[in-house]
């Protein structure tokens, strides 16, 4: 029986500081405190959720659901990051997307990736080192028609389940949700940020309600929080597979300059080492 240590959710930018200084740095002391928090945790499996920003899929090639099941990928070095080559674990991954299977999920396994700044920015932020294998579980949030809410919320029940039931007792895995929050992007409104929804979504997941969250409908968040908010979506997972881990905000800053509003929260279980 595997170890679910629990779930971080994080954004997957950031910006120059020019003109928000002092926002920026708060949200730079966030992500070295849950760079800490992994590194107290010592995983030994980061299974991340995202989204693609049309650089491996596009109206081409429109993937609701998938996972990587290689051994290595290397990233594409956007967004300003360094190509760098991440592990992966196909075993994990290929026995997840059979799992699954018995649960009324149909995954797309996905052998060649070059992921970006989605899943890139966060694997560098919680682990410099590039030490740790990371199995990217993709969720279309950007062409239509994307995975439910609700959809994506019990595929991480699946997860746990998986986890817990069929994984090896050493094995401990940490799963981190990335995007969001509220944020319209070269649509009208780029700049709103939705302060009162980020809120209410944070609220919910760190207190255990992320079903909640979760029963809204896709058109309904995007409206909420515009059209990059339903990057929760990747949140939603994450806060299911850790579901009864202990919620607490780590931080939250709106940014116009940044076009987004910031966030980050962690859902851990208790009985782990502090």
């Amino acid at each position: 029986m595997g170890k679910l240590l629990g779930a971080i959710c994080m954004p997957h930018v950031m910006f120059p500081p020019d003109g928000v200084e002092e926002a920026a740095e708060r949200v730079f002391a966030g992500m070295m405190e849950i760079r800490r928090i992994v590194e107290r945790l010592n995983p030994t499996l980061i299974v991340m959720a995202a989204g693609d920003h049309f650089n491996n899929f596009d109206l081409a090639v429109q993937i609701p659901i998938g996972v990587v099941v290689a051994d290595e990928m290397t990233s594409l070095a956007d967004a300003g990051l360094p190509s760098q080559v991440f592990p992966g674990h196909r075993e994990f991954a290929e026995g997840f997307v059979r799992f699954a299977s018995k649960h009324d999920f149909e995954i797309v396994q996905i052998e060649e990736v070059r992921p970006d700044h989605g899943i890139a920015f966060p694997k560098t932020v919680v682990d410099p080192a590039g030490h740790i294998p990371i199995v990217p579980v993709y969720l279309n949030a950007v062409i239509p028609v994307p995975p439910s809410p609700a959809r994506c919320h019990r595929l991480g029940q699946v997860l746990k389940g998986y986890v817990e039931d069929c994984r090896p007792a050493d094995e401990k895995v940490l799963v981190i949700g990335t995007g969001g929050l509220s944020h319209w992007l070269r649509v009208p409104g780029e700049g709103r940020i939705a302060e009162d929804f980020d809120s209410h979504v944070i609220a919910a997941l760190i207190d255990g309600d992320s079903a909640r969250i979760a029963a809204l409908p896709s058109e309904e968040i995007i409206a909420a929080s515009g059209n990059g908010g339903l990057e929760i979506i990747s949140w939603l997972f994450a806060a299911a597979a850790a579901e009864g881990g202990f919620g607490r905000k780590v931080f939250y800053e709106p940014i116009p300059a940044w076009v987004t509003g910031m966030g980050a929260i962690e859902l851990l279980h208790l009985s782990d080492p502090d």
